[in-house]
């Protein structure tokens, strides 16, 4: 349930309705903008909403019908923007995370990240622990890997961008990471979410390749609930019956969760197609969508990679799509 307070209500308005909705088993989330005060009420049901209109200072009172009170557009109709340092997600700027799939060495990661400080690009990505249907395959670099990645991003003047697996992950991320993204197979491992939640870091939640928008809110909803605020969702294709792309890339999901959700929404065209002849459009798709962000996987020598070297861009290709990508985000109202 969403109670909205009236433009400008004092203090001790709010506080005598935040108190009557904790008498009656409610948890309270609060929301400030400039002139309004919104109260997101999690927790039990009352059958008539009048005794809360009522209320001093209250001008409406709206159920929330979705099971994901604290990710719904209704709760911050404005929109989240996400603020690192002097990267800004979810405002006028389309956010390009870009960098290698999985940082291989020294040389390898200060080549792209030289590259991609040219072309603008803020966020520099990059992981150190790689889950695999591969047992055998590279597996990554593990504290290594993202002490190079830290150290490359901040000659650079970038944030580090990486993919979390384990809980037992968790102190070296709080050291070296600015943003941490839950692979989309620990979507639903609320063990895990609660521990990332504790954390004072932004948050971006994959979609699983078998989940539907509403399930990829509900473990949103639950890292918010948690007690983390910076959240966002990452469209990274799901599951078809078709075989040709890696994943389906839902082009859909980013409206759509824009519309459902206030969450920021990033996009993944290189693990969503698994093509690197495919990432360029989609990845302009994406950014027509309304895409907040697009997550790029760049590398020197796409074909030397140890992995995923086949969904990966050249330096000279990434460079091409960043100047396509400009334009159409100037034809959305938007800027790169």
């Amino acid at each position: 349930m969403i109670i909205v307070m009236e433009e400008n209500a004092p203090e001790e308005q709010i506080v005598r309705v935040v108190d009557r909705l904790v008498n009656l088993g409610f948890d309270i989330h609060r929301s400030t903008g400039a002139r309004y005060t919104i109260l997101g009420a999690v927790g039990s049901r009352i059958t008539d909403i009048r005794e809360l209109e009522l209320l001093d200072g209250v001008n409406k009172v709206v159920r929330v019908s979705s099971p994901y009170k604290l990710a719904a557009r209704a709760f911050r109709p404005e929109g989240t923007q996400i603020k690192i340092k002097d990267v800004l997600i979810g405002g006028e700027e389309v956010t390009l995370i870009a960098g290698p799939s999985v940082v291989e060495s020294r040389e390898q990661i200060e080549t792209i990240a030289a590259a991609l400080a040219k072309q603008g690009v803020r966020v520099l990505r990059g992981s150190a622990f790689r889950s695999s249907n591969d047992p055998y395959g590279f597996q990554g670099l593990g504290e290594e890997g993202l002490k190079l990645l830290s150290e490359t991003a901040s000659r650079h003047q970038m944030l580090t961008f990486s993919t979390i697996t384990d809980s037992s992950q968790l102190p070296l991320f709080a050291r070296y990471v600015d943003i941490i993204q839950i692979a989309e197979r620990n979507m639903q491992n609320y063990a895990l979410l609660r521990e990332l939640a504790k954390l004072d870091k932004p948050l971006v939640l994959r979609r699983g390749t078998s989940s539907t928008i509403e399930d990829t809110l509900l473990s949103a909803d639950y890292l918010l609930r948690a007690g983390n605020q910076q959240l966002i969702i990452c469209e990274r294709g799901i599951k078809t019956f078709e075989t040709y792309t890696n994943h389906t890339l839902d082009i859909s999901a980013i409206p759509v969760i824009k519309k459902l959700s206030h969450l920021p929404v990033i996009a993944d065209p290189s693990r969503g197609t698994g093509r690197r002849d495919k990432v360029a459009p989609l990845a302009r798709a994406a950014v027509a969508a309304g895409a907040d962000g697009l997550l790029v996987e760049v590398h020197p020598d796409p074909d030397q990679a140890l992995s995923d070297g086949a969904q990966a861009l050249d330096l000279p290709r990434f460079a091409k799509l960043t100047e396509q990508l400009r334009i159409i985000a100037s034809a959305v109202e938007r800027k790169l």
